[in-house]
C-alpha cells in the first residue's frame, strides 16, 4: 500500500471515522490531527478520483477543505467526469517576435497557460481581449453551499470559512473573468472544488461574469472545457457549455510520413519486458511529458499527483519502458526517468517528436506487422492481431485470454498512429 493509503487507514480506524459519517453525515478532521501521521497538504491532495485512497473509494467518501486548518469528509459527489469530444482543432500561432516560449517544449502547467495566452487562445475563449489578473494561492472567503450525497442523492450543506484556494490562471476582459484550472495531461475527471471555490470568491467581488474553465494539454493539443454554474449555492450545478481544442502551428503529418517510418525502421529483438497492457497511447505520451518536466519521479508520486491509479502507473510505465523511452530503478522505492532516447525524442518539435514515438513503437515486430497489415488491406481487426501475435516472440503472454487482451492494446496503438494523419 502507498504511504498515504496506510496513513488514512490508520486515521479511519483510530478515530472511527466511518461510524461518525454514518451517524452524522460527515466527519470534520483538523490538519493538526492529520499531521500526526503525515503532512496534511499531501494527505488531502486528491485532484482526481484515481488519486483517492482505497478506503475513500470503497466507502464512496470525498474530502473538502472548509477552513485553513480543517476538512470535512462525507459521501460527497465532489468530482466532474470529462469526456473528450471529437472536435476539430483550432490552429493558432505565436507572435513572430516571441522567442522565450518554445511551444514544442511545454512541460509545465504555467508554461502551457503562458503559451495559450500569448497565442490568443484565452482571448478567443473570452471572445474579447483579456489581461492576466489573478493567480496563485489566496483565501476563499466565507460562503455556504449544498453538495450532493452520492448514496442518497440528497443535498448536504457545507460552510467554508477562509479556506485556502489556488488559481492556475485568471484572465479578465471588459465583461468577464476567466478562471482556469490547468493540467498538463489527459484527465478522466477533476475536483469541482478547484473551480467552485474560486468561482464563489470572485463572484462575490465582481459584477461581471465569472467563467470557470478546465484545461488539459496533452499530445500538443490544448483542450478547454468551458463551464457554468447554474445555481450559485449548488456545488453540483456545473454544466459543460462547450469544449474547444487548439493546436499551435502544427506541422502536418500524413499517411505517407507514417508509411515512410514503417519502411525504414529496423525491427529490434523483443525486450524481456512484459508486453504492453495499456490501451491509451495518449496517456503514455502524458507520462513522457511529466518525466520530461520533473526528471525522476517515484511510482507513488506519479500515482498521487496525476490521474493514474496504482495499477495504471504500473501498466503505463511498463509500456514506456517496453518502448525504450523510460528507465526504472529501485532504491527502496521504485523510480522512473526518461532514457537517453526518451529525452532526445521528447525534446524534438511536434512533428519529429510524434514520428519518433511512432518509430519506437514500430521497432517491435507485432506492431510493425500489424501496421503493414493495415497498409496492405486498409483493415485491421483484433482477431487478425491475435494471429500476428501468435507468429511472434512475446514475453509473459501465454494464454489465449492474455493474448486477446494485449491485442486490444495493439489495436489502440495502431489507431493512435493512424489518427496522427488528420
Amino acid at each position: 500500500m502507498r504511504l498515504i493509503e496506510r496513513n488514512w487507514e490508520k486515521l479511519f480506524n483510530d478515530y472511527d471515522i466511518l461510524s461518525h459519517i454514518q451517524r452524522d453525515g460527515f466527519y470534520t478532521i483538523t490538519s493538526a490531527l492529520i499531521n500526526k501521521v503525515h503532512e496534511a497538504r499531501l494527505m488531502t491532495k486528491f485532484d482526481h478520483k484515481a488519486n483517492l485512497p482505497d478506503i475513500f473509494t470503497r466507502n464512496k467518501i470525498s474530502i473538502l477543505p472548509i477552513t485553513r486548518g480543517s476538512y470535512i469528509l462525507g459521501h460527497f459527489d465532489a468530482y466532474q467526469d470529462i469526456t473528450y469530444a471529437d472536435v476539430k482543432n483550432i490552429r493558432v500561432s505565436l507572435p513572430a517576435h516571441i522567442e522565450s516560449i518554445n511551444y514544442s517544449n511545454l512541460y509545465s502547467e504555467s508554461a502551457c497557460l503562458h503559451c495559450a495566452y500569448v497565442s490568443g487562445i484565452i482571448n478567443d475563449i473570452a471572445e474579447e481581449a483579456t489581461l492576466p489578473t489573478v493567480s496563485g494561492r489566496m483565501s476563499a472567503g466565507s460562503f455556504s453551499f449544498n453538495i450532493r450525497n452520492v448514496l442518497k442523492g440528497n443535498l448536504y450543506p457545507v460552510t467554508v470559512e477562509n479556506s485556502q484556494l489556488e488559481i492556475d490562471g485568471g484572465y479578465e476582459s471588459a465583461h468577464k473573468l476567466i478562471i482556469i484550472e490547468a493540467k498538463n495531461f489527459t484527465a478522466d475527471d477533476f475536483l469541482i472544488r478547484q473551480l467552485y471555490y474560486p468561482y464563489r470568491l470572485w463572484k462575490s467581488r465582481l459584477a461581471k461574469d465569472v467563467i470557470p474553465v478546465f484545461m488539459t494539454y496533452s499530445n500538443d493539443v490544448f483542450s478547454f472545457f468551458i463551464y457554468r454554474f447554474n445555481a450559485l449555492n449548488e456545488y453540483n450545478s456545473l454544466e459543460l457549455v462547450q469544449q474547444r481544442n487548439y493546436i499551435i502551428d502544427p506541422e502536418q503529418i500524413t499517411l505517407d510520413d507514417i508509411y515512410q517510418v514503417l519502411q525504414t525502421v529496423q525491427v529490434a529483438p523483443e525486450p524481456e519486458i512484459p508486453f504492453p497492457q495499456a490501451n491509451s497511447m495518449v496517456r503514455i505520451v502524458d507520462l513522457l511529458s511529466i518525466l520530461m518536466e520533473h526528471g525522476e519521479l517515484s511510482a507513488d508520486y506519479i500515482t498521487q499527483n496525476y490521474a493514474f491509479t496504482e495499477r495504471q502507473t504500473a501498466y503505463y510505465t511498463t509500456a514506456a519502458i517496453y518502448l525504450g523511452l523510460v528507465r526504472k530503478r529501485r532504491d527502496g522505492a521504485v523510480y522512473y526517468t526518461l532514457s537517453e532516447e526518451g529525452r532526445r525524442v521528447m525534446g524534438l518539435r511536434h512533428r519529429q517528436k510524434v514520428l519518433g514515438i511512432v518509430e519506437a513503437i514500430l521497432k517491435h515486430e507485432v506492431f510493425n506487422m500489424a501496421l503493414r497489415e493495415y497498409f496492405a488491406t486498409f483493415s485491421l481487426t483484433r482477431d487478425r492481431i491475435v494471429d500476428i501475435m501468435k507468429q511472434c516472440t512475446i514475453y509473459h503472454v501465454n494464454s489465449q485470454d492474455t493474448i486477446e487482451r494485449r491485442a486490444h492494446s495493439v489495436l489502440k496503438w495502431i489507431e493512435w498512429i493512424l489518427a496522427l494523419a488528420d
